[in-house]
C-alpha cells in the first residue's frame, strides 16, 4: 500500500524503511541523536522521511522507551518580565535537547489545583520543573508516576535541613554574596536608612530575600531595614514608595524585590517626588532583567545569571534521566551586583 493509499494519508516508519532499503531499527535509530548508527545512513533516512512527510509517533516511542521527551513546568505568572524571560530561554534550551515543555500556571496564592495535577500526570512527563515552593514535594509527587521534580531553592546559612521528605533535585540560589555586594557599596556611599520593597508575602523568594537582606545588614551593624509592603509590580512598588517619603520619613536607599518594582520606585521618585537618583536616593533590584540597562532606569541590581540557570536545570533534568536511581541532585548558582548609574 502506497502512502497515498494510507487511510489517514500519514506515512509509516515502514515505508521509509522500504525506500531507504534498511530496517524498521535503522529509521528508529535515525530519529534518536543519541543512537548509533552511520552519518550516511542517517543522512539518507532523514532525507526520505522528508520527502514522504513522515514524522515519528511519539506515543508509540514513549510506550518502548519509557520517555515521554514532557518536560512540566510549574509558574507563578507567565507575563512577569523575569518569568517570560525566563520560561522563553528554558522553552529554548529543552527544545534544542529534544524536548517540549508542558506549562501550567498557579492560583494567585501560589497554590495549584490538583485536578490540573492529575491531568499532568496523564502527560507522564519526564520532570517537572517546580518554580514555586509552595506546591509541595509531598503534594507533587502524588501525581507523579517516574519524574522527580526539581525545585528553585533560596537557601539560607542558618536555615533548618527539612525533615525526610521524598525525593526530589534541587537548584540553590545563593543570593547573599550579590546582596551583600550592594550593601557594602550603598554603606560606602553613606546609606545608614535603608528600606526594602517586598514581593508578595506568599512568594517564598521575596521572603529569603527579605531575610538574606536584614541578616546582611545586621552583620554590617547597620539597623534593620524599613520594609513597606509591595507585590512584585510597578504600580504597587510605585505607591509604596511615596507612603515611603510622605508617611514614614523616607529611606537614604531602597532595595526592590524586584528589577519591575525597582522601575516603580525610580519613577515615584524622579516625577512624583521631585528627588535624584543616585544623588538623593540610591535605589537598587533584583534579577538583572533585560529592561534593567535601558538607559532611562539604567539599574543597578542583584544578577540571577539567566543563561546559568537554564543549563543548570537542563544538567539536572539530563542527569536524572541518565540514572533515574541517584539520591537528590543539586546544582548551585551565586549571584552579582551589577553596578549602574542608580547607586553612586
Amino acid at each position: 500500500m502506497s502512502d497515498q493509499q494510507l487511510p489517514n494519508g500519514r506515512a509509516t516508519a515502514e515505508m521509509v524503511a522500504a525506500r531507504a532499503k534498511v530496517s524498521r531499527v535503522a529509521v528508529s535509530r535515525a530519529f534518536n541523536p543519541g543512537a548509533s548508527l552511520k552519518p550516511e545512513k542517517r543522512e539518507l533516512i532523514l532525507r526520505i522521511a522528508q520527502e514522504l512527510n513522515y514524522t515519528p509517533d511519539r506515543a508509540a516511542r514513549a510506550l518502548v522507551s519509557g520517555r515521554s521527551h514532557l518536560i512540566g513546568v510549574i509558574v507563578p505568572d507567565v507575563c512577569s518580565h523575569w518569568e517570560s524571560q525566563e520560561i522563553d530561554a528554558l522553552t529554548t534550551a529543552l527544545q534544542a535537547e529534544g524536548f517540549a515543555t508542558l506549562l501550567f500556571k498557579t492560583r494567585t496564592d501560589y497554590s495549584m489545583d490538583e485536578k490540573l495535577l492529575a491531568y499532568m500526570r496523564g502527560f507522564n512527563p519526564d520532570s517537572v520543573i517546580a518554580f514555586v515552593e509552595n506546591v509541595k514535594p509531598a503534594t507533587l509527587v502524588r501525581f507523579l508516576d517516574r519524574a522527580v521534580p526539581i525545585y528553585v531553592h533560596y537557601p539560607h546559612p542558618d536555615e533548618v535541613p527539612p525533615a525526610a521528605e521524598p525525593l526530589y533535585d534541587r537548584l540553590n540560589v545563593l543570593q547573599r554574596n550579590g546582596i551583600e555586594q550592594a550593601v557594602a557599596l550603598l554603606q560606602g556611599y553613606g546609606a545608614q536608612r535603608i528600606a526594602y520593597v517586598s514581593g508578595l508575602d506568599k512568594s517564598r523568594a521575596n521572603t529569603a530575600r527579605e531575610k538574606m537582606l536584614r541578616s546582611v545588614m545586621a552583620a554590617r551593624d547597620l539597623p534593620p531595614p524599613i520594609v513597606v509592603a509591595g507585590d512584585f509590580s510597578y504600580d504597587m512598588a510605585y505607591a509604596a514608595t511615596l507612603d515611603l517619603f510622605r508617611l514614614h520619613g523616607g529611606a537614604d536607599a531602597i532595595f526592590a524585590a524586584n528589577d519591575v518594582g525597582a522601575f516603580g520606585v525610580l519613577d515615584a521618585l524622579r516625577h512624583e517626588l521631585g528627588l535624584r537618583v543616585p544623588e538623593d536616593v540610591k535605589v537598587v533590584g533584583f534579577d538583572d532583567i533585560a529592561q534593567s540597562h535601558w538607559k532611562s532606569y539604567n539599574l543597578t541590581t542583584v544578577k540571577f545569571d539567566l543563561d546559568e540557570r537554564v543549563r543548570a536545570l537542563v544538567r539536572l533534568i539530563l542527569r536524572r534521566l541518565s540514572d533515574p536511581g541517584m539520591p537528590a541532585l543539586e546544582e548551585t548558582l551565586n549571584t552579582r551586583l551589577v553596578v549602574r548609574s542608580t547607586v553612586g
